[in-house]
């Protein structure tokens, strides 16, 4: 499974094949990190600064984190993307096909301005996230999204 959860500075990525549960997250951050909780992990519980060093110590490299920079996620179920949004303009997308069975996630793009900001990670996960949601499996044909799902 994998899921991000997002506030208005950071988002956190947490990729459940990765954990292995040594609970460093838990016992440094307890109040944003809790196992038996859902969702698990609640940001508004702590600063942006306490859990970007929790996540930072994360052992299995389950949990990763990046600044959103101003940066919307949307999701757009009619044009088969996820889309990227500063100040009101689309600067990235995630374009995938729904195959019945999985999402084909074949193209994923971000303007060069905005490049190196995390933001087709946070592009790809939309998708595999709302693909997840429907009980669909992930098939990445685009390489940037092979990586994310592969690493």
């Amino acid at each position: 499974m994998h899921k991000s959860y997002v506030n208005e500075d950071i988002t956190v990525f947490w990729d459940s094949d990765k954990c292995r549960h040594a609970k460093m997250c838990v016992s440094k951050s307890p109040k944003v990190f809790e196992v038996g909780r859902r969702p698990w992990v609640k940001l508004e519980n702590a600063s942006s600064r306490e859990i970007w060093e929790t996540v930072k110590k994360c052992p299995s490299g389950a949990l990763d984190i990046i600044y959103n920079h101003d940066v919307t996620i949307g999701f757009d179920e009619a044009g088969h993307c996820s889309a990227a949004f500063f100040d009101g303009k689309q600067i990235g997308e995630c374009d995938y096909d729904d195959t019945g069975d999985a999402f084909n996630i074949f193209h994923t793009e971000v303007d060069s301005e905005h490049s190196g900001k995390g933001i087709a990670k946070r592009l790809v996960y939309r998708v595999i996230e709302e693909a997840e949601r429907r009980g669909r499996g992930v098939t990445p044909t685009c390489s940037y999204a092979a990586k994310i799902l592969n690493k």
